[in-house]
């Protein structure tokens, strides 16, 4: 039911075409995993998704996990007929909660505009920066080696998720794809907290692969044969490599994980203080991961980042960048990012962006949108939202094509050109 197949290797780079199998459909890699957060996508619906290219869905498991919600998943028999929808999909472990509740409060930092904190600091502001963290603010996170208490930041109340719950409740919600629960880092972190994050990890992948393996089938010989399961199974797991921005606790935790019998990898956590980091991580963690098994970057989607990242052999993606920016005016164009809720394109006769095939930029231009943004109408986010999921998900085609063709690299400085 499950598989994963490299279809072709770029010549000139680690970038590679695959082609993973699920039970509710297949998905050609490199790819991204639309994220509809809490069930649905933030201004449009799973079948407009769908119908604009989209091959997985990516859903939160904290979001079903804090308020019991999965409970009534459950009497539906999984998200696929909660959500009414037959389309490959992923729930993350509720990981990043424990980060984005935690230190990303403390250390005032974020997976999306600034979890780099170098980008748009120098090195004094830095340095003053870690000095004055979040001291008003207060972790919403205590972390255990058993597992981490949450208070909620809806009602306060005192949640407690371990990995096994994580994986049992994944089970209930029976996405494809599901990940282990893991302690994402703040790149804020030092050394030593790093590391003992990452041995955490480790623990708890264990501790997952046994939750989720409960139900192994037995061969007459009894002994277990997780490869064999997972074969069986509606569902497989993606174990997480950790280590921060270190590169010893990157190859230690990328070799552990490595050894362990995932159906894929994840790559998470802090991956450095500025994005040329991300390159340095995935040097540090791909050379000793299976390259027959797919590898995850979890939560990156900025179009500098995926071009660098696939040329280092990542296959999947996952971001809110698509819809989150239409929420706030921003469009994908080909020359870059745009803000249209400047008042200079209140008089732009021209579409969001010329090279665009979407119905948007065949239909309304950018004063229209500017106009609706202006007015808070949410029309203007619905139509940001399609363009930039449409606009996503093409690029992704275009890097397919460019893998297949053997101009991947051609394609890449096309695009970088324009980012600045």
């Amino acid at each position: 039911m499950f598989s994963f197949k490299i279809i072709k290797k770029d010549k000139n780079s680690k970038a590679r075409l695959g082609l993973l199998k699920t039970p509710h459909g297949k998905i050609n890699t490199p790819n991204i995993a639309i994220v509809g957060t809490k069930g649905s996508i933030r201004g449009l619906s799973f079948e407009i998704a769908r119908n604009l290219g989209a091959e997985i869905f990516m859903i939160n498991t904290f979001h079903f996990f804090h308020n019991d919600r999965y409970k009534i998943v459950d009497k539906f028999g999984g998200l696929h007929k909660f959500l009414n929808i037959n389309y490959p999909l992923m729930t993350d472990s509720g990981g990043f909660q424990v980060f984005s509740l935690g230190f990303g409060i403390e250390h005032g930092v974020g997976k999306i505009a600034d979890i780099f904190p170098l980008e748009k600091q120098n090195n004094a502001d830095f340095n003053s920066h870690k000095s004055r963290l979040n001291k008003n603010q207060k972790s919403l996170v205590k972390i255990y080696e058993d597992g981490v208490e949450f208070a909620s930041p809806y009602s306060g109340e005192k949640l407690f998720l371990s990995p096994e719950l994580s994986i049992k409740i994944q089970k209930i919600l029976k996405a494809d794809i599901i990940f282990a629960f893991d302690e994402c880092t703040s790149p804020l972190s030092g050394y030593e907290y790093t590391k003992l994050a990452m041995k955490r990890t480790h623990n708890w992948a264990i501790r997952c692969l046994n939750e989720f393996n409960k139900t192994l089938i037995r061969h007459k010989s009894n002994k277990l044969d997780i490869n064999f399961h997972q074969s069986l199974s509606n569902q497989v797991m993606f174990g997480i490599v950790q280590g921060g921005e270190y590169q010893d606790l990157r190859k230690e935790s990328a070799k552990f994980i490595n050894s362990l019998p995932f159906f894929g990898f994840g790559i998470g956590g802090s991956l450095g203080k500025n994005k040329k980091d991300i390159i340095k991580v995935l040097n540090w963690t791909i050379p000793f991961l299976d390259e027959n098994k797919p590898r995850h970057l979890l939560g990156i989607g900025e179009i500098d980042d995926i071009f660098n990242s696939i040329e280092q052999g990542i296959d999947l993606f996952d971001c809110v960048i698509p819809t989150r920016w239409a929420r706030h005016g921003a469009g994908f164009t080909f020359k870059g990012r745009i803000n249209l809720k400047s008042s200079k394109y209140l008089t732009d006769k021209k579409p969001i962006d010329s090279k665009c095939k979407c119905q948007i930029c065949k239909k309304y231009s950018r004063a229209y949108i500017s106009h609706l943004l202006k007015e808070k109408e949410i029309f203007g986010i619905i139509l940001l939202a399609e363009h930039n999921v449409f606009w996503i998900l093409n690029l992704f085609k275009e890097i397919r094509r460019s893998i297949k063709i053997g101009n991947f690299q051609q394609l890449k400085k096309e695009f970088l050109k324009h980012i600045k």
